[in-house]
């Protein structure tokens, strides 16, 4: 460079233009002050303080340890430090220069002087009367003018990026052999920030997407043009459910809704229509020299354990009474598992009309087992939009379709086009966290630990084209079979995508009977049969055991824990099961199922099926029948995360819909009845902000046609110790059977509502839920052995008393109180069961315990 200005200028002018410039450099040069805020008299940190330059609104608060850092390449010489509470302290710094500065607080007596009362007693914080909550009041009233949905059509471009990363990492860790030769995966930053020193990056998603909005017919729609991601086996992760998982637990925060959804949680928005009842606001600063003049407002839960955030709000002065920018944190003890550390970002920018919208969101949290030390992982989405429009209307087919279009080539886009894209810069550990995440892959040592996390999460221990398990059916018992070995396993992705086999063989030492199961699998769609929306054709066939009116969810029917079962458990069947499927989605997540069944199914252990022929009882070894199904299926906004056994649902506050039709058919490949069954079902979760959220399921059938008590509805049973949502704990298998029916199932969780406002429960973070369910049916006479001597008759037991009955005389009611969250992972209910009490075997009380992560 400065042979250049040698053959420019003189060497005089060379030299009075680089003494020009040092001195301008001085000015230019970054600086940086970082600290420590604390109280003057106790010596506590202090965590929100605001920090600005003097005369600038460039500022930050400090953090849950009273720490900040702040920068600037403007030509500022001190930094304003303001609390409510406290008298403002100014400190000064010097240009240019990086330095650490520490800053005591003192109490403002005149301040605290307003609050005293006679006796030196502080008066307890009111609404009324307080300038803050009167400000906070209209910031509420103006919410809908100030939504983006107030305007008739909007669009813009939206950049989000999701980071995860092992955080917290001791160096003993970092140094590990393993990582002998890969030390460029670590990152390091400010031990002060987010995740400590020293984190691993184990996972990037990157979207770039336009946005369209329509208030009249309503229609919202994101059109995915590129999207990249860290990619692992698909033997050990679904990549597709990883990804969905992740964007559940991080949603877009839109302050002006009532309630934020965080971690399949909401929290209440400290705008929310209700907000003054449940949080405290103080005005803690004015920022004059801004355009539109912006008041700090600074909120705190008025009970720290509830779901609700701390923080800071700013709010314009120009009539509007908008959010220009907000930072929202949680307290050390509110009633979230797992969680660290919690902040939110948002900042607003100014539209041609005066109102606002959101233009960048960065949400980070910090997850632990040890809310103190220890490893943990910490993630951050940051989402960032621009080229904001409004009330410009696109032509009509913009909008028609799904809500959300995923580009056929999204995921093809090279580097250099994410270059320049990118609205912002990534550092240099994110910018090759892809390329990192492919060779941490290839590490021997990292196989071998995902193969064992695959073993104990999943049950099946993988050999590429075929995975044996899962582990946990290898060994159960019951009154039938006795011991019972089972061993099977099933093909990969690595074999084919299209062609998926899975099979099992299992022996009874007592029945000395073997067991197997069969099935193949065709994808139509040139997919994994794992992978949404799926399209498969599907031939099974089955010779097993099974206990009448028991159904379970997300568990195999022989895990070993399931042996474990409450009073006589001897009434089973022999069943050989052919089933020919046909299942087809689609993205809307609307789908249908149409099946063939050929059901063959025997009397096992203590049941028998009998029939009266010429006033004689004669056991009946053999019930055959086939039918035809048809199945509608649809769940508006569905996610899922596919795991190896089951696809499982993160719930949403979406309903979902289910309508089922089976035709049984005489004489079709040897069925000896015909009946129609129409069963249709509504499940949905209620989220009622702090009051916690309400799971419903309600469900109804009707069977036509003349039928044996096997073939009506055995009301699923549980004679476990597990708690089952979705079947009647305190029942007895096979003790009610129906032609028509209707039921209701509610499950309401507080989320520690009540338990957070008591002294001392509190600290232990438990959760209060109550449970009701109810089902109302019966068998029409034509049904009923009673009345018709050539139906099989309903089972007895040893001594002769009936174990299976109808529902004629009223509903089945049941209902438990619950407590959960302890040890942040089981639940126990106490059930009692409030009818039919004068069956035999009926209890009337029972303890059920349900383990599930939950946040």
């Amino acid at each position: 460079m400065k042979n250049i200005f040698h053959s420019i200028y003189h060497q005089l002018a060379l030299s009075t233009f680089v003494l020009l410039f040092s001195a301008v450099s001085v000015v230019a040069q970054s600086t940086k002050v970082k600290g420590t805020v604390t109280d003057t008299r106790t010596k506590e940190p202090l965590p929100y303080v605001t920090v600005v330059f003097a005369g600038s609104t460039q500022g930050v608060s400090t953090d849950a340890q009273g720490k900040f850092s702040i920068s600037t390449t403007g030509n500022f010489t001190q930094i304003k430090v303001s609390f409510v509470g406290y008298k403002t302290a100014l400190k000064t710094v010097e240009p240019g220069k990086e330095q650490t500065i520490n800053i005591m607080l003192t109490e403002d007596t005149h301040m605290l002087n307003e609050v005293v009362l006679k006796g030196n007693k502080k008066t307890k914080y009111r609404n009324k009367g307080n300038p803050a909550v009167e400000l906070i009041r209209k910031v509420i009233a103006h919410k809908d003018q100030n939504r983006v949905e107030s305007y008739d059509y909007t669009e813009y471009r939206q950049y989000e990026r999701m980071n995860f990363y092992l955080s917290n990492l001791s160096e003993k860790f970092k140094n590990k052999r393993i990582f002998k030769n890969y030390q460029f995966l670590f990152q390091q930053q400010d031990s002060a920030a987010i995740g400590g020193k020293n984190l691993l990056p184990i996972y990037m998603e990157e979207k770039l997407s336009d946005n369209y909005y329509r208030k009249v017919p309503f229609a919202k729609k994101q059109v995915i043009e590129a999207n990249k991601q860290v990619k692992y086996d698909e033997n050990f992760v679904d990549n597709q459910g990883l990804s969905v998982y992740f964007n559940r637990m991080y949603q877009d925060i839109d302050i002006y809704d009532n309630n934020i959804s965080i971690l399949s949680n909401q929290l209440l928005s400290p705008i929310a229509d209700h907000a003054p009842d449940f949080y405290k606001f103080f005005i803690t600063d004015t920022l004059k020299d801004q355009s539109p003049q912006l008041i700090e407002l600074s909120f705190t839960p008025r009970n720290t354990n509830d779901l609700l955030f701390e923080g800071k709000l700013y709010v314009t002065m120009d009539g509007n009474y908008a959010v220009e920018n907000a930072r929202l944190t949680a307290n050390k003890n509110i009633n979230l598992n797992f969680v660290r550390q919690l902040q939110a970002t948002l900042e607003f920018e100014k539209n041609p009309d005066g109102k606002y919208h959101l233009s960048q969101s960065d949400l980070k949290m910090d997850f632990g087992l040890n809310k103190n030390k220890g490893g943990g992982i910490y993630g951050e989405r940051k989402v960032i939009l621009n080229n904001f429009v409004v009330n410009t209307p696109q032509p009509k087919q913009t909008y028609d379709g799904p809500e959300q279009v995923i580009a056929s080539n999204s995921e093809n886009k090279d580097d250099q086009y994410w270059k320049v894209r990118r609205p912002d810069t990534l550092a240099i550990a994110q910018a090759s966290i892809y390329k990192n995440m492919d060779s941490l892959q290839t590490i021997p040592s990292f196989k071998r630990t995902m193969n064992l996390v695959t073993l104990f999460v999943a049950g099946y221990k993988n050999f590429g084209p075929f995975e044996m398990g899962p582990v946990n059916t290898f060994y159960s018992f019951n009154p039938v079979e006795g011991f019972r070995a089972r061993l099977g396993g099933r093909t990969t992705t690595a074999l084919s995508k299209r062609y998926y086999f899975e099979t099992y063989g299992a022996y009874g030492t007592k029945d000395q009977r073997a067991k197997y199961f069969l099935s193949s699998t065709y994808s139509l769609n040139n997919k994994s049969i794992y992978s949404f929306p799926q399209n498969y054709v599907r031939a099974s066939f089955q010779h097993d055991t099974k206990i009448p009116g028991q159904e379970l969810q997300f568990v195999q029917e022989d895990n070993f824990l399931l042996s474990f079962k409450r009073g006589e458990n001897d009434m089973w069947l022999y069943n050989n099961i052919f089933r020919l499927d046909y299942v087809h989605e689609f993205s809307s997540h609307f789908s249908y199922n149409v099946g063939l069944k050929k059901w063959d199914q025997s009397p096992a252990g203590a049941l028998y099926f009998k029939d009266l022929v010429k006033n004689r009882l004669t056991n009946v070894n053999l019930v055959q029948t086939t039918e035809l199904s048809f199945e509608l299926r649809y769940a508006p906004h569905e996610k899922f995360y596919q795991g190896k056994l089951y696809r499982i649902p993160i719930i949403d506050r979406y309903p979902i819909f289910t309508l089922r039709y089976n035709q049984g058919i005489k004489n079709l490949l040897g069925g000896d009845y015909n009946y129609q069954n129409i069963t249709g079902n509504i499940t949905k979760r209620f989220y009622l902000s702090q009051l916690g959220f309400t799971d419903v399921s309600a469900e109804g059938s009707y069977i036509f046609g003349k039928l044996p008590f096997p073939l009506m509805d055995i009301h699923h049973a549980n004679q476990t110790y597990s708690l089952q949502l979705q079947s009647y704990n305190l029942m007895n298998f096979q003790e009610f059977v129906s032609d028509h029916y209707a039921s209701i199932n509610i499950d309401h969780n507080f989320n520690g509502f009540l338990f957070n406002k008591l002294p001392l429960i509190k600290k232990l973070k438990l959760r209060e839920m109550i449970d009701f369910k109810g089902l109302w049916g019966g068998v029409r006479s034509q049904n009923n052995p009673a009345n018709d001597p050539s139906l099989l008759r309903f089972p007895i037991n040893g001594q002769g008393v009936p174990t299976t009955y109808t529902l004629n005389n009223g509903p089945y009611m049941e209902g438990s109180v619950g407590i959960g969250n302890i040890f942040k992972l089981i639940r126990i209910d106490l059930v009692k069961r409030f009818s039919y009490l004068d069956h035999p075997d009926a209890p009337e009380w029972g303890i059920r315990t349900l383990v599930k992560f939950d946040f």
